[in-house]
């Protein structure tokens, strides 16, 4: 089978090499899986570059996440067993942590509705006890992870503000839903988002970028505010002042949504149900900007990795429209 594979750390379009290799072979409670949609996330990147929090050995295939189908023609969604990733033609998973595809979405958009998608709604609704009509702040409102933020956040009844950088990103994430955009090349964030609360500041912000983004977010938090931390795609974890989140009563909290899987497994199966509800109903829907062949794959990564993407690129094995 064909599969990108990862033999020193680096820029993804430098590392990632095509190559034929052999199918993978499944352990106890694992299964085979033919891999019908490979969604790109940023820490495919991280991974490229060494630096996510889990380190694979040399070498390994990136891609964390896939639409996939069983011997028996079952669609699932499943997150591959590193190091042997979702870039190739077959992959193994625990069989366990299958989740069906939902019948709304077709594979691209399916293999795009787990990670994010459950960071967003364990973020959103776990994490930070998202209230309808509160405020919702969302950074990188048009990538993949914040554009299934503001879908989850207009499903419960919240007005989202939206973060993103440019005059595209910023059309796509209006036709997203958001209420209020924020170019932030070209706008104040702070100032922004204060006039258009009336100087209650964000109830919730989601936060998958740190750096100037979460230093910002502290600055126009409302009274008993929650900042949840998604990630650092900017490259640079903040150092929060515990003294400004106690003189203005706002909390922060973190969101590793890996962890569910081996504390709180049924969570996750009932998270995938309320999304396939939502998916079902047309409420949700996940962005897909671009579906690739195989071996357009490394390229797809890094442009995910520079941060010019937009919404979810899928890497399509068969070559064909999924």
């Amino acid at each position: 089978m064909q599969a990108w594979r990862v033999h020193r750390n680096g820029e993804p379009s430098e590392v990632m090499e095509l190559e034929e290799t052999d199918r993978p072979t499944p352990g106890d409670g694992q299964v085979l899986l033919e891999v019908r949609a490979a969604n790109i996330n940023f820490p495919d990147a991280l991974l490229c570059r060494g630096q996510y929090q889990v380190r694979p050995p040399l070498p390994f295939t990136p891609g964390v996440e896939i639409c996939g189908e069983t011997a028996d023609g079952r669609r699932v969604l499943a997150t591959p067993a590193l190091p042997r990733g979702g870039f190739a033609e077959y992959v193994v998973a625990d069989e366990a942590a299958l989740l069906p595809a939902p019948d709304a979405l077709d594979d691209a958009e399916a293999a795009a509705l787990h990670i994010g998608y459950q960071t967003g709604w364990f973020g959103l609704h776990r994490r930070a006890h998202l209230q309808a009509g509160e405020t919702l702040l969302v950074h990188a409102a048009a990538g993949g992870v914040g554009s299934a933020a503001v879908q989850l956040g207009k499903a419960a009844g919240a007005t989202v503000i939206g973060v993103v950088g440019g005059p595209e990103k910023a059309a796509i994430a209006r036709e997203l839903g958001c209420d209020l955009v924020i170019d932030r090349r070209s706008e104040d964030i702070v100032a922004t988002v204060k006039e258009a609360t009336g100087g209650r500041g964000a109830d919730v912000v989601y936060d998958p970028v740190g750096g100037d983004a979460y230093a910002k977010s502290v600055k126009c938090i409302a009274f008993e505010g929650r900042v949840v931390v998604v990630g650092f795609a900017s490259g640079t974890i903040p150092t929060p002042g515990l003294n400004h989140a106690l003189v203005k009563n706002y909390s922060i909290v973190g969101l590793h949504w890996g962890l569910y899987n081996t504390k709180d497994p049924a969570a996750v199966r009932a998270c995938h149900d309320e999304l396939t509800k939502l998916a079902a109903q047309g409420v949700i829907k996940p962005l897909i900007s671009e579906r690739v062949p195989m071996a357009d794959a490394a390229r797809a990564v890094q442009r995910v990795a520079d941060g010019t993407s937009t919404g979810r690129i899928v890497v399509l094995p068969s070559g064909g429209i999924r």
